[in-house]
C-alpha cells in the first residue's frame, strides 16, 4: 500500500515528507488503495547505537526519499514487519545490497526475489542490543513482528492496530465504520475474525508487548498516538480476553 501523503513535521523534518518523530525516529507516509479504501501507509526509520539505520516497512523509493534517508546515516537494516508490508522493500534492498533484510518466515514463499538474511523469531541481531525490543505476534496469520525503540519509548507496528481517523472518502468511511475502526485506535473486524487461529498465543504475545516500556505508538495505517498509547493498544485488544490463554 503506497502513494505521496505528507506527514506533519514535529521538528527536524527533512525532504520528501520524512519527518522527525522523536530522537532517532523518523516517519514518512504516502497514500495507498486497499480493498478500495483510500488510506496511507507509514515507513519508520530508526537510528541504531552505531549510527546506522533500520527501515521498518519501507515505502516506495523516490530520489528525494532516498537522499533524505541517506542524510540521516547508512542504511544497514530493512525490516518487513509482516506478510503484507513488503511491496517496496526490494527496491531498497537493491539500492542498499549490504543491508540485512529481516522478514517473517512465510515471506520467502511470496517473495522469492528477496534475499532474506534473518527470519523473525530467530536470534536477535546484535546491532539491535540496547536499542530495539522485538516481539513476534504468534497465532497471527499476518506473521507480524512489532518493535519498541527503547531510547524514544516508541512502539512501531504494521497491521496490529490502525488509527485512520475520520476518512472523508465515501467507501473508506463506510468500510471503516462497518469494520469498527472509524475514528478510533482499533483493528478491523475482518482481521479479528480471520487472522487469529491461535488466540491464546496471540494474547500471550500481546501481553508481552504491553509489558514493554513505550509511550508512543506508530502504526502502518493512520496517525501515530503520542499519549496513552499503551491504554489505546490494550483497549483495541479488549476483545481478546486473557481467559483465552
Amino acid at each position: 500500500m503506497n502513494g505521496g501523503a505528507q506527514v506533519v513535521d514535529r521538528g527536524g523534518g527533512i525532504a520528501d515528507g520524512l519527518a522527525a518523530f522523536a530522537d532517532g525516529v523518523w516517519i514518512d507516509s504516502e497514500p495507498v488503495c486497499f480493498l478500495g479504501m483510500r488510506l496511507t501507509t507509514t515507513m519508520t526509520v530508526l537510528r541504531l547505537s552505531d549510527g546506522s539505520l533500520l527501515l521498518y516497512s519501507p515505502v516506495a523509493m523516490t530520489p528525494n526519499r532516498r537522499d533524505a534517508v541517506e542524510t540521516l546515516g547508512p542504511v544497514a537494516h530493512l525490516y518487513a514487519p509482516n506478510l503484507f508490508h513488503h511491496l517496496w522493500i526490494g527496491e531498497w534492498a537493491t539500492a542498499f545490497p549490504s543491508a540485512r533484510l529481516h522478514a517473517p518466515a512465510g515471506l520467502a514463499k511470496k517473495r522469492r526475489d528477496l534475499r532474506i538474511d534473518r527470519v523473525h523469531g530467530s536470534a536477535p541481531d546484535p546491532a539491535f542490543a540496547g536499542v530495539l525490543d522485538e516481539v513476534r505476534i504468534e497465532g497471527f496469520r499476518l506473521e507480524e513482528s512489532a518493535i519498541v525503540h527503547q531510547p524514544s519509548r516508541t512502539l512501531i507496528v504494521a497491521d496490529l492496530v490502525h488509527n485512520v481517523g475520520c476518512p472523508q472518502d465515501g467507501w473508506t468511511k463506510f468500510y471503516a465504520r462497518t469494520m469498527g475502526f472509524y475514528d478510533r485506535v482499533a483493528l478491523s473486524r475482518v482481521i479479528r475474525w480471520t487472522a487469529f487461529p491461535d488466540r491464546a498465543a496471540a494474547r500471550r504475545c500481546l501481553d508481552e508487548l504491553l509489558a514493554l516500556p513505550f509511550e508512543a505508538l506508530i502504526m502502518g495505517h493512520g496517525k501515530p498516538v503520542t499519549a496513552i498509547a499503551r491504554e489505546a493498544l490494550a483497549a483495541a485488544y479488549a476483545w481478546l480476553p486473557r481467559s483465552a490463554a
